[in-house]
């Protein structure tokens, strides 16, 4: 039973990466991020990552990283700050889980949160603010598109991974539903749209993309034959391995070409 003695590891060394957990101001509230990006390098461009309904998990964490090894300081804002790093824990259900997580994030707060880390990210001398884009997932994808329809101030691209498109009534803080595809001609910014062709969790993802067009902005739209939600994370059940590297090569040619490289 060896394995009954191993003890959990410390957070891996990264030689040539500067991550860890960073601070600022959203109003008057703090909040907090996890920020990667390449040592001793400058004039890098930024990303706002914006995480699915579990949180900065350790897999989220590890994305961060990645792309820091991409070339790109970036930080993955903590959506729930507020209510001390993690998302709600008093459920029963998987449906109750996300119901509650939804409402612990709502677009009204995330937004100004989401801005507020751009600027973060502007301030540090290692980036160059006139060149930063966001990278999100799931419920983080459908925050992503109610950030860049109208509402953001310097975010030069986008991609979007399984991004909702709509939130029911009980997923929302006010009761009401929030539809987010009327808006999709507001975009502001060229945009990569991710999609898993077995993803039964998302709907109207193509009217999305045809209403994302509408506003002359380049959009760029992929599905994947039997990939499900979640396909990226190689942590979870519905992991599709050939969806999810097809996916990072999309993505890391999209930021290039839009944002440029780093260093």
């Amino acid at each position: 039973m060896a394995e009954a003695y191993i003890i959990p590891l410390p957070p891996r060394w990264e030689r040539d990466l500067d991550c860890g957990w960073v601070e600022f101001k959203s109003g008057k509230d703090d909040i907090r991020g996890y920020l990667a990006k390449p040592k001793g390098k400058r004039n890098l461009p930024g990303i706002i990552m914006i995480h699915e309904n579990l949180g900065v998990i350790e897999h989220r964490q590890d994305v961060t990283r990645r792309l820091a090894k991409a070339g790109y300081a970036v930080l993955t804002v903590d959506l729930y700050s507020r209510i001390g790093g993690q998302s709600p824990r008093d459920f029963t259900t998987p449906e109750e889980r996300r119901i509650k997580a939804f409402r612990a994030m709502p677009d009204e707060q995330v937004i100004p949160d989401l801005e507020a880390g751009c600027r973060y990210l502007e301030s540090l001398d290692a980036v160059d603010g006139k060149r930063i884009g966001t990278v999100g997932y799931c419920s983080g994808g459908g925050l992503l598109y109610g950030w860049v329809l109208g509402k953001s101030t310097n975010v030069k691209c986008a991609v979007v991974y399984y991004g909702t498109t709509s939130m029911r009534p009980e997923t929302r803080p006010d009761g009401k539903p929030l539809e987010r595809i009327p808006q999709a001609s507001k975009l502001q910014c060229p945009i990569l749209v991710l999609q898993g062709e077995a993803d039964r969790m998302i709907d109207g993802v193509r009217d999305m993309v045809e209403g994302l067009k509408k506003s002359g902005r380049p959009v760029e739209f992929f599905s994947y034959p039997g990939a499900d939600h979640a396909y990226d994370d190689d942590t979870h059940p519905a992991y599709h391995a050939e969806a999810s590297k097809s996916s990072w090569s999309r993505t890391i040619e999209f930021l290039g070409r839009h944002l440029g490289s780093g260093g």
